[in-house]
């Protein structure tokens, strides 16, 4: 079990360098499985569920090139069978590798998938897709998939989940005929996957709106794709030198709507930056007031689905909020288990009242104190890490582990910013 330790007080500060959006690579990595080609993504996050994927992938036979921050991988020689169990069970984007399986290869058997507990995550939503397009589905201990020809139909998803979207994406690009999908996901990360697919040869349209329309090609090219920077990673970073009154400068950024989005709701917390020749530039902002809604209420910040905030911000946002003046109202839409790591931040000296597992409402500002503490889950390890950055004294994380799976090299990429920090196993 890895434990990072932590001196709080020190500004982060500096040049920072994202890298490609982690939930955009895992099912770009799956998506290969499409073709004989060679499939080239540069950019990729040298991160824990990344490498897992690979395993996977490498497990059943594919060829993976692993160059710095740039993969090859050419799934020609493919050796369909049930894939690892233990690697199933670590990430749960291995569900992933069911679409592109039973389209190309007509079978799939993979053990239920693991990743971050943060409340139910059905796949229900997978299953019914897949069905739809004519892949057989049994279970036993593990989750069984057999398809001759896949053939395209109108889908109705029951919820617009985002996995369930790219799963019946992959496998819609290479069956016969139409496939319309309504209530599709149409987060980044998604569009992002539609894009590769469509360079590789495949036919979407509606990229980016809730419906989308596939007609099924009969084979997939090799290509080569550049992964969009990480927008969750960029705003955990934000918040690390906010917090701590440093400031940073982020090159090779565009004015995407994924900030503007992220800006929509920091703005909310006093959060200003600007963006200038393709270059982030976040000063140096100590004193920050949380802004109300219109006739001076209390400001909520919630989720949801695209282009709402997302989920996987709450976390470190809570953080935020906790080092700004005023009252703010937090409200979990997504899963039900997100904000069960506020006792650990409230044990540090956070003002936080949890109304029920959706809701927490915070007064700011808090001065945090160094603790002892575990991290849940990935999104939960980074806001307790932001917290021991801005806390007076020492602060050990344990199960830190659970970080690397989401964020790249974290102790060397926060050292270099100016955070006194160390790895211990």
């Amino acid at each position: 079990m890895a434990k990072l330790r932590i001196k709080g007080g020190n500004p982060v500060k500096g040049t920072f360098l994202p890298r490609g959006n982690k939930n955009a690579v895992l099912p770009m990595l799956a998506a290969s499985l499409l073709t004989d080609q060679k499939i080239t993504l540069n950019n990729i996050p040298l991160i824990e569920d990344v490498g897992v994927m690979l395993e996977l992938l490498s497990s059943i036979g594919v060829s993976v090139e692993l160059n710095d921050h740039t993969v090859t991988l050419e799934a020609s020689n493919i050796k369909v069978s049930s894939l690892d169990e233990s690697l199933c069970s670590k990430v749960r984007t291995s569900i992933l590798l069911a679409g592109p399986l039973s389209a190309r290869h007509g079978s799939a058997r993979i053990f239920p998938p693991g990743g971050d507990v943060i409340g139910k995550r059905r796949l229900d939503t997978h299953f019914q897709g897949l069905a739809a397009l004519g892949v057989k589905i049994n279970f036993d201990k593990t989750y069984n998939f057999s398809s001759d020809q896949l053939v395209g139909t109108e889908i109705i998803l029951d919820e617009a989940s985002v996995t369930a979207t790219e799963n019946i994406m992959m496998a819609a690009v290479l069956a016969k005929g139409e496939t319309i999908i309504y209530n599709a996901a149409c987060e980044p990360h998604v569009q992002d996957l539609a894009k590769l697919l469509n360079k590789m040869g495949a036919n979407i349209k509606g990229v980016g709106t809730n419906r989308l329309t596939i007609n099924g090609v009969t084979s997939l090219q090799g290509t080569a794709y550049d992964v969009q920077p990480d927008y969750i990673e960029i705003g955990s970073y934000i918040a690390a030198a906010v917090v701590t009154g440093g400031e940073l400068t982020i090159p090779h950024i565009e004015d995407s709507l994924p900030l503007r989005v992220m800006k929509r709701t920091y703005s909310q917390l006093g959060i200003h930056w600007s963006i200038k020749n393709n270059t982030l530039y976040l000063p140096r902002q100590l004193e920050r007031t949380a802004i109300g809604d219109v006739g001076g209420t209390t400001p909520k910040i919630e989720d949801g689905i695209w282009p709402a905030f997302p989920s996987d911000l709450m976390s470190v946002s809570i953080v935020l909020a906790s080092q700004t003046k005023g009252t703010v109202l937090f409200f979990e839409k997504m899963f039900e288990s997100r904000m069960y790591f506020v006792d650990h931040l409230m044990s540090m000296g956070a003002n936080i009242i949890q109304c029920d597992p959706h809701r927490v409402v915070v007064i700011g500002p808090s001065k945090l104190k160094g603790s002892k503490l575990t991290s849940p889950d990935i999104r939960a390890g980074m806001a307790m890490l932001i917290a021991a950055c801005c806390a007076d004294g020492e602060s050990l994380i344990n199960n830190a582990q659970v970080i690397d799976r989401g964020y790249e090299a974290i102790e060397d990429r926060l050292s270099s910013l100016g955070v006194d920090i160390i790895r211990e196993i």
